[in-house]
C-alpha cells in the first residue's frame, strides 16, 4: 500500500519556477519535435539523422528539479520570433543542445535505445494535418450527416426498410431503451464500413493469418459467410511483437505438457483453492524479469487497471491521466472515486503545471493537501504509437513527491535491450516507478495482465484488488505459455532466440517507418515503436483502405471516430518480429499502390537520401514539397 503523501504540502513560492505560458505547446511539439536542426538556428536546414546530440539532461537535483545548464535554470527560456527554442534548451520537456555547445562542454553524450541496434536522439513525428485535408475531412462528415438524416426520414415514412433498433408501437409511452441520437452515428456512418471490422479469423494470429470470407447482401446489416477461406494474409494488425503467437516450438510444446497435467481452467480464486504453484512460479519470475521485489499476475489484462486503480487510490486523492490513456485506465480512475485531471499528451510543462496547482491549491473548497497524487502514463500509446517521456515524467515525479503509475502493455517485450519495456530503454531504475503494469496479451502471446513493485504494495493489492478477490485465477496453460516465453526473452532457454526476436523487431520497425516516410505518408509516433499509425483522415478512405489491402492479402486495422479525434482516422500497423523483410515489402508495395489509388500521401516532408556525407540506411532529411 502506499505510504501516506507526506511531502505533500505546498512548496515554498520561491522553489517552484512557473512553467511556460505559451499557449503554442502543443502544435510547437506536433510540428517541431521530429526535426533536428543544422547550423545553430529553427529556420536551417532540416535534417533526421544528424551526429548525435547529447542525451537529455534531467537529473533530480535537491529537491528533484532538473538540474538546470551553466548560466540559468533550465525551466524559462527564451524563445525565438518562430516559436522554437534556441538550441541547447528546454522545450515541451527536453533537451535540445547545439553540437558547439557539446564541443565547447567537451562532452558528448549519445541516447542508446532499442537493444542498442541505433544511436539516436529521441525523436517522435506529429506532421499537422494539411488544412485542405481537413477541411475536406469536416466536409465529408457534415454530407454523411445530411444524408443520415434523409434516411432517417425515409426509414421515418417507410420508404427505405429499417434495419436498426426501434422502439415498439406498444411501448412508446415508456421510457426509452434507444436514444436515437446517440444511435446516429452507428446507424449512417459506422455502418457504412462495419465490413472492416470483426472479421473470423480461423488460424493461428502469426506473420500470416487464414481469414474467413464473408459477404452482406443489407448494407452490412448483416454478414453471410459463404464458406470459403482467404489463405496467407499477411498480418499487419495483431499484437504479436516478438513472434510467441505459434502452435509450435518450445512454448506451444510446454503448455501441451502442462495442459496435460493441470487442465484447462482452474475453476475457484487465488483466495480460495485456485492458487497453483505455477502462479507462484510466474511471479517469481515476473518480479525477477522487471527488477522488482513482487509481482502480482490476473487473468485479464483491461481488469488489472480498472480493478487496481480504485484500490490505490479514493476520495481525497488526485489522479493526473494522458490525455489519450487506455479505456481501461480511463475506467480505473472513474472507478477509484478520485479528483482526476488530464494533461496534455506527453506534455511536461501542462503535467507540471497540474503538480504546481495541486501542490499549491490543494483540494477544491477545503485547500487540504491532497492524499495522494498519482501519474497514470502508458509505455507506448497504442494509437498514437508514441513512447512516453519517462525520465522527465520521473524527474517530476521525484521534484513534486507524487506517484507514478506506468501502463506497459505494448512497451514489455517490445523496448529496451533486453526486452523489458520503457524502464529498459531509457536505462532508468525500476524503483523509480512505483506501480509497474503490464498484460501477458501483446509480446507474450497468452493473455493477462500483472502489477509489479515493492513487496508492502503487493500484499496490500492481495487483499483488496478485486480483480484479485474475484476474479477466477489464471489458466494453467496460459500461464505456462507467460514463463516459457519470458525465459526465453530472458535467455534461460539456453538459446539466443529471445534476444534475436527484440533485435528483428527493432529492424523490422526502424525499416517499416523510414519506407513509409519515403513514400509520402504521413506516419505518426515514435521511430522505435512497433506501433504504426499511417493518417487516412477523411471518412470514405477508412473503409476503402481496408478492403483495397484485403483485396491484396494484407489485413490491417483501420480506425476512426469516436476511437480517434474526428479528422485523424488512421490505418494502424503492428510490426512483429515475425515478419521477414520479404513479407514487409510485399506489404509495403501494396500499401504503396494503394496510398496512389486512394491519394493517402499527404506528407509535406518527403525524406530523400543526403548526398554530401556517407550513406546508409538511415541517412536521409526532410524536404518540403
Amino acid at each position: 500500500m502506499f505510504p501516506p503523501a507526506a511531502g505533500l504540502r505546498r512548496a515554498p513560492s520561491s522553489r517552484v519556477a512557473p512553467p511556460s505560458r505559451d499557449g503554442r505547446t502543443g502544435n510547437w511539439q506536433r510540428r517541431c519535435s521530429h526535426f533536428r536542426f543544422r547550423r545553430g538556428g529553427c529556420g536551417a536546414e532540416r535534417e533526421l539523422a544528424p551526429p548525435p546530440p547529447p542525451e537529455p539532461v534531467l537529473l533530480p537535483g535537491a529537491a528533484g528539479r532538473m538540474r538546470p545548464e551553466p548560466g540559468g535554470c533550465c525551466c524559462r527560456r527564451p524563445m525565438r520570433a518562430n516559436g522554437c527554442v534556441k538550441n541547447g534548451e528546454v522545450r515541451n520537456g527536453y533537451l535540445r543542445s547545439s553540437t558547439a555547445t557539446v564541443a565547447a562542454a567537451g562532452q558528448i553524450h549519445h541516447v542508446t535505445e532499442n537493444g542498442g541496434l541505433y544511436k539516436r536522439p529521441f525523436n517522435e513525428a506529429f506532421e499537422e494535418t494539411p488544412m485542405l485535408v481537413a477541411v475536406l475531412t469536416y466536409v465529408g462528415y457534415g454530407v454523411l450527416t445530411l444524408f443520415g438524416y434523409l434516411r432517417d426520414f425515409l426509414r421515418h415514412w417507410r420508404i427505405e426498410k429499417c434495419h436498426h433498433a426501434t422502439e415498439r408501437e406498444e411501448q412508446k409511452d415508456f421510457v426509452s431503451l434507444y436514444q436515437d441520437f446517440e444511435n446516429f452515428y452507428t446507424r449512417n456512418l459506422y455502418m457504412r464500413i462495419r465490413d472492416n471490422w470483426n472479421r473470423p479469423i480461423c488460424s493461428v494470429p502469426g506473420a500470416k493469418v487464414d481469414i474467413m470470407e464473408r459477404k452482406s447482401h443489407d448494407y452490412n446489416w448483416s454478414f453471410k459467410y459463404t464458406g470459403n477461406i482467404i489463405k496467407g494474409v499477411i498480418n499487419m494488425g495483431s499484437y504479436n511483437y516478438l513472434g510467441f503467437a505459434r502452435n509450435t516450438g518450445s512454448c506451444q510444446e510446454a503448455a501441451a505438457e502442462v495442459l496435460k497435467e493441470y487442465g484447462a481452467g482452474v475453476c475457484s480464486t487465488r483466495q480460495e483453492i485456485g492458487n497453483l504453484d505455477k502462479h507462484e512460479e510466474l511471479e517469481k519470475l515476473v518480479a525477477r524479469f522487471l527488477g522488482v521485489e513482487a509481482a502480482m499476475t490476473y487473468g485479464m489484462g483491461f481488469a488489472t487497471n480498472s480493478m487496481n486503480i480504485p484500490a490505490l487510490v479514493g476520495k481525497g486523492c488526485l489522479i493526473l491521466s494522458d490525455e489519450l490513456n487506455h479505456a481501461s485506465l480511463v475506467l480505473g480512475a472513474r472507478l477509484s472515486g478520485a479528483t482526476i485531471r488530464i494533461f496534455k499528451h506527453n506534455n511536461m510543462q501542462s503535467l507540471e503545471k497540474l503538480l504546481k496547482d495541486a501542490i499549491v491549491y490543494g483540494q477544491p473548497r477545503t485547500r487540504r493537501p491532497w492524499k495522494k497524487i498519482l501519474i497514470l502514463v502508458e509505455g507506448i500509446y497504442s494509437m498514437e504509437g508514441s513512447i512516453v517521456r519517462l525520465p522527465e515524467v520521473i524527474a517530476l515525479k521525484k521534484k513534486y513527491k507524487a506517484y507514478l503509475y506506468l501502463d506497459e502493455a505494448h512497451s514489455i517485450g517490445a523496448l529496451g535491450p533486453s526486452g523489458r519495456g520503457v524502464v529498459d530503454y531509457f536505462g532508468l531504475d525500476p524503483e523509480d516507478v512505483d506501480v509497474m503494469m503490464g498484460t501477458f496479451t501483446k509480446s507474450f502471446g497468452a493473455s493477462g495482465g500483472y502489477i509489479g513493485g515493492k513487496k508492502e504494495l503487493i500484499d496490500y493489492l492481495r487483499t483488496h484488488s478485486h480483480s484479485a478477490v474475484y476474479a477466477t485465477s489464471m489458466s494453467p496453460p496460459v500461464m505456462e505459455q507467460i514463463i516459457t516465453s519470458m525465459k526465453c526473452i530472458m535467455g534461460q532457454d539456453g538459446t539466443s532466440l529471445g534476444k534475436e526476436c527484440i533485435q528483428q523487431l527493432a529492424e523490422n520497425t526502424r525499416y517499416f517507418r523510414r519506407r513509409l516516410k519515403e513514400m509520402g505518408f504521413i506516419i505518426y509516433g515514435n521511430e522505435d515503436s512497433p506501433v504504426v499509425p499511417l493518417m487516412l483522415y477523411m471518412p470514405a478512405k477508412i473503409g476503402a483502405f481496408g478492403r483495397e489491402m484485403l483485396k491484396r492479402n494484407i489485413g490491417v486495422v483501420v480506425v476512426g471516430f469516436p476511437a480517434t479525434p474526428i479528422i485523424e482516422s488512421r490505418a494502424r500497423f503492428c510490426l512483429s518480429a515475425a515478419h521477414t523483410k520479404e513479407i514487409l515489402d510485399t506489404a509495403l508495395k501494396e500499401i504503396d499502390e494503394v496510398g496512389d489509388l486512394l491519394q493517402l500521401k499527404y506528407s509535406r516532408h518527403r525524406l530523400v537520401p543526403l548526398l554530401d556525407r556517407p550513406f546508409d540506411e538511415t541517412t536521409y532529411e526532410e524536404t518540403e514539397d
